[in-house]
C-alpha cells in the first residue's frame, strides 16, 4: 500500500471526500460503486466494483464459449479492463488496461462507430475490425463484449454478431437480477 500524504475527516454524516486528484488517477467516476473491505490490522480499504468482475468464472467460461463457437478472439470487458478473452491472442488482452478510446466510447454510449472506425480494445490492439456490443445495468452501459478481427485476413460476419449479441443479453439480465 502506498501512502499519499493526504489527511481527511469524517465528517458528522460519516462520509469521507476522496480526492479530486486520486480519483481522476484511478478513473473513480461520480456515482460510482465502490466496495468496501476491512482487514484485521482495522485497515478499510476502497475498490472499484465491478459487476461483470463478480461472475468472473461464468464471464471465462462464456468468453471461452463464443470463441470456440465462432473461432474468433473474444473479449468480455468492464468500464475499466478486460475481464475475460479467449481464442487466437488471448494472453494479450486478458486483464489489460482497456485504451483512453474504448473508455470514452463506453462511457458515451458510442456502440456504433462512424464509417467503420476501429477502436482499440488496449493500448497495444492490433486488430482492425470489431463487433462491439454493451452490457447495462439498469440502462447504464456497465462493460461491453466483443469479438475483434482482421478486415482482410479474418474479418467478422452476422454470426459473430449474433453471438456477441447474445452474451451481452445474458450478461445483462444476469446483472438486472
Amino acid at each position: 500500500m502506498k501512502a499519499t500524504g493526504i489527511v481527511r475527516r469524517i465528517d458528522e454524516l460519516g462520509r469521507v471526500v476522496i480526492p479530486k486528484e486520486i480519483r481522476r488517477t484511478l478513473k473513480i467516476r461520480e456515482s460510482e460503486p465502490l466496495e468496501i473491505f476491512t482487514d484485521r490490522n482495522g485497515e478499510i480499504i476502497l475498490k472499484k466494483y465491478s459487476p461483470i468482475g463478480e461472475i468472473s468464472t461464468s464471464v471465462h467460461q462464456l468468453a471461452e464459449a463464443a470463441a470456440k463457437t465462432c473461432g474468433k478472439l473474444f473479449c468480455i470487458c468492464d468500464q475499466d479492463q478486460v475481464i475475460a478473452a479467449s481464442g487466437p491472442e488471448s494472453k494479450k488482452y486478458q486483464g489489460k488496461q482497456l485504451s483512453k478510446e474504448m473508455e470514452k466510447r463506453l462511457f458515451d454510449r458510442d456502440f456504433i462507430p462512424e464509417n467503420s472506425v476501429y477502436y482499440p480494445v488496449t493500448e497495444e490492439d492490433t486488430h482492425t475490425e470489431q463487433i462491439l456490443v454493451p452490457v447495462t445495468r439498469d440502462g447504464d452501459p456497465i462493460g461491453a463484449v466483443c469479438f475483434l478481427g482482421m478486415r482482410r485476413t479474418d474479418p467478422i460476419g452476422d454470426p459473430e454478431k449474433k453471438v456477441a449479441e447474445m452474451v451481452a443479453r445474458y450478461l445483462t439480465l444476469t446483472m438486472d437480477n
